[in-house]
């Protein structure tokens, strides 16, 4: 009987650097995607410096882009709304990085505050507004990059809390 382990054999896996798979350059999975919203949320000079609020409308600046994908920069004063909408074909990651804002959706009401993250499917239909006194801004990814935000006009969007 044999009596070597499978690591004897095989040897250690680190030390075998063609087996391991190269870091990518550009997220491709849904966590990935989550990791560089959280990555990006966490490096304030690289979006701190960027942002503007604007009275008249929500204020908007593409950050980034990469193969498919597109990260958004968005600034909200109070009272400030997108609106029912969902986003075409695109799946999305929204994360707040200051203040707070509110998402209401058919299912009910989410209050999200700094470092809050909703992670959507193509076809998720939600409106984000600040019902606060302080300006907030949020960092959104979408893949692939956003191509259409239909609105929609039936508000099927109650004021009820979501429960986890």
């Amino acid at each position: 009987m044999n009596s070597d382990n499978d690591l004897q054999i095989a040897g250690d896996i680190l030390e075998v650097p063609h087996l391991l798979q190269p870091p990518r350059e550009h997220p491709v999975t849904v966590a990935e995607f989550v990791g560089l919203a959280r990555a990006i949320a966490a490096d304030r000079a690289q979006w701190e410096h960027l942002v503007e609020y604007d009275a008249t409308s929500r204020w908007y600046h593409r950050l980034r882009t990469g193969p498919g994908y597109e990260v958004w920069l968005l600034s909200w004063v109070p009272g400030q709304g997108s609106g029912l909408h969902d986003h075409g074909r695109s799946s999305g990651v929204l994360t707040v990085l200051e203040g707070t804002l509110t998402e209401r959706t058919e299912r009910g009401t989410r209050v999200l505050g700094a470092g809050a993250q909703r992670v959507f499917a193509p076809g998720y239909a939600h409106e984000v507004v600040n019902d606060t006194l302080e300006p907030a801004v949020s960092l959104h990814v979408y893949y692939p990059g956003l191509t259409e935000m239909p609105m929609h006009t039936t508000q099927s969007c109650e004021a009820r809390p979501v429960t986890a």
